[in-house]
């Protein structure tokens, strides 16, 4: 029992101080520690009995007690202590002195302004609420007295020698000079009670805004030096600094002076702040314009407040504010501070609960920015919670955001797994290449389809790349046909040589003749690039299996497509940097306009060059450099009028039941199959042949033929239901 009573409450304490973490501050000795149970980090100042004095032991005691009691958010925070005979343990919310971070600050380059004004706003705020609220004079302020916590707040502490305004003298504790002796150069001029209560710590308060912009005060008349004070600052500092004790301004009045616009507190920094302190209360509409603003702003904003301030805030109003898509792009800015840890844990779970949205214009800046965070998703999450989300865009009413999601899985693809890649995402594929009614989205799938070609397995690739570009080639969209023909040159490694002869070339021929002739000049450069392979395997047969090896290969894992062909990463940093424009008349939502495009902007000869050719006989010369496959766009991106309705909601499988596949010109690698019962395996198929002897153009013709004679029956019946049309039924003008 008596071990019971005899035990450390030390040992017991809730709190591990890191060793090699000291510093001094005032009377306290100052540790970073964290929590035993959680590991949060903290800071524990420690005073020690036996090496203080009996007036630092009451000193202690008191800025002890003062700290249990007062809270302000400007003010250092108390979390935990402890009070033995032998020493004192204040916890509070991890922080640094002032000195040592401006110090840290100068080594980066020295804190800015911004950084500077909002700090003394704080201060001065809550120097305003121990005098004004609080009736304490805190007779300590210097920079000393101030920290600094991981989001670049200044919090004040050193409650050390506070006292009640109205404090009976003989109880009062001992001044800061009568324990320091070098802290004479901070007292002011005038006798104790020679001017109003708070005269004393605005004095120090012009003190500590000298030595934060010009370092350690020197001596007393330093002070009539500005220095490096700022000129919007200089008139307010004299006031506070003045020899009339009785002239020297209220905390709230110097804090309302500076703030008056011209002021060095009226900038987008401290108004951002004081926005965020009060944004429970603020209006929908005034948080949305806010959160508009905040990304012009975040550029000059500090690191450390981005990350630690306004992120979290961010992450709320998202999670409970109904913020929306306008909080997206200040996330993603603010997500570039991050490492891959922090962005794992803090961002990555509100991007997958996002893509969950059924906002248009949540959904479409997702797609959009999505290269800012694919690379922080693994595998699984983009599987089983991203792509089952995002794959609802290919059969969206709304053109921008079918256009953008075909975009995204340039992006996603690598990540996809074998049965969403190879049959899912192909479905798709299949259906908007030979429905979608607008050219540039047509155009882009067959772009995309080439650009994943490395990550499709060897079956799909020989099942479904001749037949889904020869189909291209038909598009009455001439970047269509185009995109076709450069898909083929740039997945010419993954055809054999029967293949390239006697599909392949074929196709290409009959574009030779197209009606457009940045068309023509493609084909001519494919067919050149397709001969060349073959005269080579013609001039030297032992050369068959090198050209043939990429053939039946399996598919690439990710990353490992950066040395295909060039044209398969251009898009990847910006992929609507390179662009494939309809007519200037194109509206949205409208069908697109398949005549041919402008001259300078129809051509898809831009991009990365692809590996250079070589001579006959040493290697197969790949297509040429000016063969390059950008994406095409047309769809102007209106998010203000990207309004969901149940309409748009609907399931992907209700939306193509009624749509008969046999309706549309049938050519060689056309399937005349409705499109709803399509699966991966038999979407781009070939058919080398067909019933009665009858090619598959002729198989759809017929359809259509029997079906226009079936229409036409049912029209003659129920004309005929309606019996014959009575004289004098209708009056003639």
């Amino acid at each position: 029992m008596w071990a019971f009573f005899a035990r450390d409450p030390v040992k017991d304490f809730n709190y591990d101080i890191l060793p090699e973490t000291q510093e001094t501050s005032g009377i306290w000795t100052l540790h970073r520690g964290k929590r035993k149970t959680g590991g949060e980090p903290v800071s524990v100042f420690v005073y020690e009995v036996s090496t203080g004095t009996e007036e630092q032991t009451q000193l202690a005691k008191a800025a002890f007690k003062r700290m249990k009691t007062l809270r302000h958010p400007n003010i250092l925070a108390y979390v935990d202590g402890l009070e033995t005979e032998k020493s004192l343990y204040l916890v509070t919310e991890q922080v640094t002195p002032l000195a040592a971070h401006l110090k840290a600050q100068s080594d980066r380059g020295g804190s800015g302004d911004l950084e500077m004004s909002w700090g003394l706003h704080q201060i001065v705020k809550a120097l305003s609420f121990l005098v004004n609220d609080c009736h304490l004079l805190h007779n300590n302020l210097g920079i000393w007295s101030v920290f600094v916590d991981r989001a670049g707040e200044w919090k004040l502490g050193g409650l050390d020698h506070m006292t009640p305004e109205n404090e009976d003298a003989s109880t009062s504790l001992p001044s800061a000079k009568a324990v320091h002796s070098d802290m004479d150069k901070y007292d002011p001029p005038e006798s104790p009670n020679g001017g109003e209560k708070w005269a004393g710590d605005v004095w120090r308060l012009g003190c500590l805004i000298w030595e934060v912009f010009n370092g350690p005060l020197p001596r007393t008349s330093s002070l009539r030096s500005l220095g490096k004070i700022p000129k919007a600052l200089v008139p307010h500092y004299c006031e506070l600094v003045g020899a009339n004790a009785r002239a020297r301004p209220n905390p709230a009045r110097f804090l309302q002076n500076c703030r008056a616009p011209g002021g060095f507190l009226s900038n987008s920094f401290v108004e951002s702040n004081l926005f965020l302190e009060e944004i429970q209360i603020k209006d929908p509409a005034e948080k949305h314009q806010f959160f508009q603003d905040l990304s012009e702003n975040l550029d000059s904003f500090p690191e450390d407040f981005c990350k630690h301030k306004v992120l979290p805030q961010l992450l709320t109003a998202f999670e409970f504010g109904n913020a929306g898509a306008v909080v997206l792009t200040p996330l993603f800015k603010v997500g570039k501070f991050l490492s891959a840890e922090e962005y794992q844990q803090k961002i990555i779970p509100v991007i997958v609960k996002m893509f969950s949205s059924t906002d248009r214009a949540m959904r479409i800046r997702l797609l959009q920015q999505m290269e800012q965070f694919i690379q922080y998703l693994n595998d699984a999450a983009v599987n089983s919670q991203i792509f089952p989300h995002v794959v609802h865009g290919f059969t969206d009413t709304n053109p921008a955001i079918r256009e953008q999601t075909v975009k995204s899985m340039l992006l996603l693809a690598p990540k996809l797994n074998e049965s969403n890649v190879n049959q899912e995402l192909m479905r798709h594929f299949a259906r908007l290449q030979a429905r979608d009614e607008q050219g540039p989205i047509r155009c882009n799938t067959t772009v995309c389809l080439g650009k994943i070609a490395p990550y499709l397995n060897a079956g799909t690739r020989q099942r479904v790349l001749i037949s889904a570009f020869s189909r291209a080639t038909k598009d009455p969209f001439p970047a269509s046909r185009a995109a076709g023909v450069l898909g083929f040159a740039a997945t010419h490694n993954y055809y054999s040589v029967t293949e390239s002869a006697a599909r392949v070339l074929p196709t290409l021929c009959t574009l030779t003749v197209d009606p457009d002739k940045n068309v023509r000049d493609q084909a001519f450069k494919a067919i050149k690039s397709f001969l060349t392979k073959l005269e080579t395997v013609s001039e030297d047969p032992t050369k068959l299996a090198e050209i043939e090896k990429d053939v039946m290969s399996s598919a690439q894992p990710a990353g490992a497509a950066a040395s295909w062909a060039g044209w398969a990463v251009t898009g990847v940093s910006s992929l609507t940097s390179k662009l494939i424009r309809t007519g200037p008349g194109a509206e949205v939502g409208g069908p697109a306009d398949n005549t041919p495009v402008a001259a300078g902007t129809a051509s898809p000869r831009t991009g990365n060059p692809v590996t250079d050719g070589v001579p006959v006989g040493s290697e197969v010369k790949p297509p040429p450099a000016s063969m390059t496959l950008p994406f095409a766009s047309g769809l102007a991106i209106q998010s203000d009028s990207l309004k969901v309705t149940e309409k748009d909601e609907e399931p992907i499988g209700d939306r193509w039941d009624d749509e008969d596949w046999g309706s549309l010109e049938v050519g060689d690698g056309w399937s005349a199959e409705p499109a709803g019962d399509w699966g991966a395996e038999e979407s781009w198929q070939s058919v080398g042949g067909s019933p009665a002897g009858l090619s598959k153009a002729e198989l759809a013709k017929k359809k259509r033929e029997e079906r226009r004679k079936e229409l036409e029956a049912k029209r003659a019946e129920r004309k005929a239901a309606k019996g014959p049309l009575k004289l004098g039924a209708r009056k003639l003008d």
